[in-house]
């Protein structure tokens, strides 16, 4: 039982009722990162948080993400979560801690109290994903690292019929890159829309997509195929063929990495503890 007499040493019991989980808000340029999970070829986003936030909570974490970003990829709302008996402030103060141990390529925005079984992965209702395109006479040295640069004109009303047909549910075995380790590739789209603004000598495309889930590469393999309807190389019907394939396309490429990025990931309100 928890007591307040400082001669007695607090027992592992004590420690796991003592425990809170938490859920952080994550926003990173991924433009010089190996991606999301920590691996032996080079920094990643969750070694690098994990490393910031021990600092904090002195002791070792491993905060999981709700989802794993590739190598070039950005988050302005990616979520991970871990636990820890040691910080007792308020949650939403936080942040602010592990903010003052981390690079400026990487911040926390949000810190929460979550329940104790919060999976960042699984307890996710849904994740909207922006992927940008520069379609200009001239590349923009400043943006570079952040949209795909085509420098032609794209029929974004072809694309934006394309993209209507992806609404809903169906299996997305095609727009899938080898590698996924998903039971299955059936996934529903919410919204996939395609707008368009002007921008340094021509437009800014961006395609915001949301689902339930998301395959490997499926974001990227979906905007690939929206470009090539935008060069008129397809009509807005060969989408239809893409869904009934069993296999990928090798007419339709991988959008780059560089171009995506992770918008939010939404939640049951019930998972938040207001502590």
């Amino acid at each position: 039982m928890a007591t307040d007499d400082p001669t007695i040493a607090p027992t592992a019991s004590d420690e796991v009722r003592s425990m809170r989980t938490f859920a952080l808000t994550v926003a990173y340029d991924g433009s010089h990162y190996a991606g999301w999970q920590s691996q032996p070829n080079g920094p990643t986003i969750q070694q690098t948080l994990a490393q910031a936030i021990s600092r904090v909570v002195h002791h070792n974490v491993n905060p999981q993400g709700a989802g794993r970003t590739d190598a070039g990829v950005h988050a302005i709302g990616q979520v991970a979560t871990f636990s820890s008996p040691n910080w007792k402030p308020p949650a939403q103060t936080l942040a602010l801690a592990i903010n003052g141990f981390l690079p400026r390529s990487i911040s926390v925005i949000e810190s929460k109290s979550v329940v104790p079984n919060f999976d960042p992965i699984r307890s996710a209702s849904s994740k909207r994903y922006r992927y940008t395109i520069r379609s200009s006479r001239v590349p923009d040295p400043l943006l570079h690292p952040f949209h795909w640069w085509i420098p032609k004109e794209l029929n974004t009303s072809n694309m934006q019929a394309a993209a209507n047909r992806l609404l809903g549910t169906h299996d997305f075995k095609a727009f899938e890159t080898l590698g996924s380790p998903r039971k299955t590739s059936v996934r529903t789209i919410h919204a996939l829309d395609v707008n368009l603004q002007p921008t340094l000598g021509g437009s800014e495309i961006t395609i915001e997509i949301e689902a339930d889930g998301f395959l490997y590469n499926m974001v990227r393999n979906i905007a690939g195929a929206l470009v090539e309807i935008g060069k008129d190389r397809f009509s807005p019907l060969w989408i239809d063929s893409l869904l009934n394939s069993p296999v990928r396309p090798t007419v339709s490429q991988t959008a780059p990495a560089r171009g995506l990025c992770l918008l939010y990931v939404k939640y049951p309100p019930s998972l938040f503890l207001d502590l």
